[in-house]
């Protein structure tokens, strides 16, 4: 994860302050979300490799801080409740 200053992240409270209210209830939704938001972006920069290729980056930098900060803790509880494979 970027971990941006804080002030940086300023810019982005009304948008997180709407999905705290509204909840996001199903994987296409997350999946729509995700997708608009690169698209805003894409569409902010010029096309070329490196745009597609940093917005792919940020996107497999989620996944990894994702499985990093979550699923390895609860892949590690499972195994210790039900044993090694």
């Amino acid at each position: 994860m970027p971990y941006i200053k804080k002030e940086d992240r300023l810019k982005f409270s009304e948008l997180l302050a709407v999905l705290e209210k509204e909840p996001i209830n199903s994987a296409g939704e997350l999946n729509y979300l995700l997708t608009m938001i690169v698209h805003k972006y894409l569409n902010q920069k010029p096309e070329n490799y490196q745009s597609y290729n940093d917005a792919i980056g940020a996107l497999e930098g989620c996944k990894i801080e994702l499985y990093r900060r979550h699923i390895s803790d609860y892949e590690d509880t499972k195994q210790k409740e039900n044993g090694d494979v």
